[in-house]
């Protein structure tokens, strides 16, 4: 009767186990997907500084000719 209660315990330990593993590993997506989008907008706003100063310096181009 020892030995099954002891499987018994350790299942449960091991159920446990994998439930905290499974929330850290959902709390640290969460984290990632909004680092992620951070990411995505800071490239965004580059794309956007890029963008103007392209555009700008194509306008002193012209004016040169």
């Amino acid at each position: 009767m020892f030995w099954p209660m002891i499987a018994i315990a350790l299942g449960c330990l091991g159920i446990a186990v994998l439930g905290v593993l499974g929330v850290r590993v959902f709390i640290e997506t969460q984290r990632l997907g909004r680092e992620v989008a951070r990411t995505t907008d800071r490239i965004g706003r580059a794309v956007e500084d890029l963008e103007r100063a392209a555009s700008d310096l194509a306008r002193t181009g012209e004016t040169l000719r």
